[in-house]
């Protein structure tokens, strides 16, 4: 398309539009082309942040035509509860049961934005808490064909988690005892090597069991992972394009 006859926000030189929409009464930033979308994007961001961090990380999405929708946690954002905080419940209560939550919301999410964008070829991102989020779309959700996890690891050994919902949750969906579920979902695990929240050998432990889960399906080529020298827990500039591109492979779209 030529573009509007007004200013608008650039991507290079692709005019697209930035939006605050509620989703299935979720909260969500949408970055999304002017012409119509083909393909959907959600990134779930990390603990103690919202969806706001992550405006502007992966808007050059947009430029293949994907529409990015970026919401808040549960917990996190726009969506604080009294109740539901590191002090009332522990650290690692409040972030499991927060990612708990917003994974198993995440098919109403994604029932919501195909309601109103249509029903585009659909991908996760999940960045640290996110992962965790896009670990169980991975296993659990097929309408969701590609996912990408960045900081975050598939152990899920955490017996100081002990509120009841969110350790269901856990045993029930514990990517090393599941990674089976995973093909075939194309999926790439992104991590820093000098992380020290989720340190090496759980990504490791996490590599092999969807390694091996996508070897004996047949279907090893849609599984990638990747370990970043000098990278700590955070998303790096190099995950973040490494990302971009593993969602941007050629032909992944139907023809138009």
């Amino acid at each position: 398309m030529s573009g509007p006859p007004y200013a608008t926000p650039l991507i290079g030189t692709t005019p697209y539009a930035i939006e605050r929409r509620v989703l299935a009464g979720i909260p969500c930033l949408i970055e999304r082309p002017l012409d119509p979308p083909r393909g959907l994007v959600l990134v779930y961001h990390g603990v103690t942040a919202s969806k706001e961090g992550n405006l502007g990380i992966f808007t050059r999405m947009v430029e293949a035509g994907w529409l990015v929708v970026l919401p808040d946690a549960v917990g996190h954002g726009e969506r604080r509860e009294a109740s539901l905080t590191p002090e009332t419940l522990g650290y690692r209560n409040f972030l499991r049961l927060c990612a708990v939550r917003t994974a198993l919301e995440a098919h109403g999410l994604i029932d919501a934005s195909h309601e109103v964008f249509g029903e585009l070829p659909t991908a996760a991102v999940g960045i640290s808490m996110g992962g965790f989020v896009a670990h169980y779309l991975a296993l659990r959700e097929k309408r969701v064909g590609q996912v990408v996890v960045i900081s975050s690891e598939g152990v899920w050994d955490e017996p100081e988690v002990t509120v009841p919902l969110a350790r269901r949750f856990v045993e029930a969906h514990r990517p090393v005892l599941h990674a089976e579920q995973a093909p075939p979902t194309r999926l790439l695990l992104l991590h820093g090597e000098a992380d020290a929240v989720f340190p090496p050998p759980l990504h490791e432990a996490t590599v092999a069991a969807y390694r091996r889960a996508y070897e004996q399906a047949g279907q090893a080529d849609r599984f990638t992972a990747q370990i970043y020298p000098d990278t700590g827990h955070y998303t790096s500039p190099g995950m973040r394009d490494d990302a971009m591109a593993f969602l941007s492979t050629p032909n992944l779209f139907p023809a138009s």
